[in-house]
């Protein structure tokens, strides 16, 4: 195995601190939009909240070829489906390389030149029926102000520095804990909350020490195992029913677990085509959002019962999700069906609303602020969308990258020197930067 940090010859600034990372309760009438802080990073899978929502200065009305420019932009990067990760003076992307190596790199924020990169030996190929989903890296890595942590194909996890690209520590769950070799590759993208990285990984869900690497505690599922084997969403950290709590999605149940100890405090079964619940759960109020392919949309609420946390379903529908992780604007969750179209669901009661036509896309990434919606979609077309509860309602698009854009979109607002709302895109092979405004 080789790691190898490559710096370039940039004098290396002090990487910025951001919030704190880990997801707030989401109640119905939770702030959204400009009431939320300014966020100038996008430091981990869906954002600063891992939500998909973003405050800062308001966005244009309208998504235009004049009010989009381009900054700057880095070819032939490799492959990769990772979300690429936005400090206050870099941005940061992981890419699988020569079909077996692993890269991360960190680049200037404002010029798009290169600050440092550091290489592994982690390449894998998945089966042949999900080819065209591609060999390469696609979990999104977290970035706590001082270290990038980045979760390989071959159940890894390699933390960095940010300031240099050198290694602090690095974990093979497959060695250390007997485990399997996940079939698609590692797809969790960790989430950082204090000193404690979460990570479904390892035929588990674990907690590690940030700052050393070593296992907190580690859980294989309890009443839902056998379903954390190779599992294809995040965990989040909110509150339900007044109890702070892990609520992580396997292939086959939606659980909610203690983060201190890593005993399940609830479970759900979640049917779906193969295990293929992929979306991150999303909180509203003491209740969690989630959808299936091959299965239904549902929420269950969370309340305390006489023994603990008691879970029930308030209701399904029949919007049935793929990959794309839902936004909630107010009451309705706005979703990327499995049938390639846009759809609304209202949350109190699990009303199917308006469904798009179908848009020729496979995946939409989803970003939110105030009632308003970007939404990337695989093909590098990026829409904005008025989150309208009683149509679908498009204020503009344009055809923003070429190629494959399967990583989340980034949205951030602008640091000093930058004009415009910033968008960062990461298509299969290189890395973008765009004005909006």
């Amino acid at each position: 195995m080789m790691i190898l940090p490559i710096l370039a010859l940039l004098p290396l600034a002090g990487v910025s601190a951001v919030p704190p990372v880990g997801t707030p309760s989401s109640d119905s009438d939770a702030p959204v939009g400009d009431e939320l802080p300014e966020f100038t990073v996008w430091n981990q899978w869906r954002g600063a909240a891992r939500n998909g929502v973003v405050g800062g200065p308001e966005w244009p009305a309208t998504l235009t070829d004049e009010n989009v420019t381009a900054v700057w932009a880095i070819e032939g990067l490799g492959d990769s489906y990772a979300t690429p990760l936005v400090a206050e003076d870099r941005v940061f992307t992981v890419s699988t390389v020569d079909k077996r190596e692993e890269v991360a790199q960190a680049y200037d924020r404002k010029t798009g030149e290169k600050v440092w990169e550091t290489r592994w030996d982690g390449a894998m190929k998945v089966p042949f029926f999900a080819a065209k989903n591609g060999s390469w890296i696609r979990s999104t890595p977290a970035f706590d102000g001082e270290a990038l942590y980045v979760g390989g194909m071959r159940d890894v996890v390699v933390c960095l520095n940010a300031s240099d690209g050198s290694v602090r520590w690095r974990v093979d769950f497959v060695k250390e804990f007997d485990a399997k070799l996940p079939s698609f590759g590692l797809v969790c993208s960790p989430l950082i909350v204090d000193d404690a990285l979460y990570i479904q990984a390892g035929e588990s869900i674990a907690r590690l020490d940030k700052q050393t690497g070593e296992t907190v505690w580690r859980s294989t599922g309890g009443s839902n195992a056998g379903g954390m084997d190779s599992a294809f969403s995040s965990p989040i950290l909110t509150t339900l029913a007044g109890r702070e709590q892990l609520v992580v999605q396997s292939r086959s149940h939606l659980s909610g677990m203690d983060p201190e100890t890593g005993n399940e405090l609830w479970t759900q079964p979640v049917k779906a085509f193969r295990g293929m619940n992929i979306l991150t759960p999303q909180p509203y109020g003491d209740a969690i959002f989630t959808s299936a392919y091959g299965g239904r949309a549902h929420l269950y609420s969370v309340a305390k019962g006489e023994e603990g946390l008691e879970v029930n379903e308030a209701w399904t529908a029949r919007a049935q999700a793929y990959m794309t992780s839902p936004v909630v604007v107010g009451s309705h969750a706005f979703l990327f069906l499995r049938s390639n179209r846009f759809t609304c669901v209202g949350l109190e009661e699990g009303t199917d609303g308006w469904v798009s036509g179908p848009t020729g896309d496979e995946y939409w990434s989803l970003v939110a602020q105030g009632k308003r919606i970007l939404a990337l979609a695989n093909t590098g077309s990026l829409r904005l969308i008025n989150a309208n509860p009683a149509e679908y309602d498009v204020a503009g698009q344009v055809d923003l990258v070429e190629g494959p854009s399967w990583g989340h979109l980034a949205v951030t607002a602008p640091v000093e020197g930058e004009e415009g709302t910033m968008i960062f895109v990461r298509a299969q092979n290189s890395l973008h930067a765009f004005s909006w405004k």
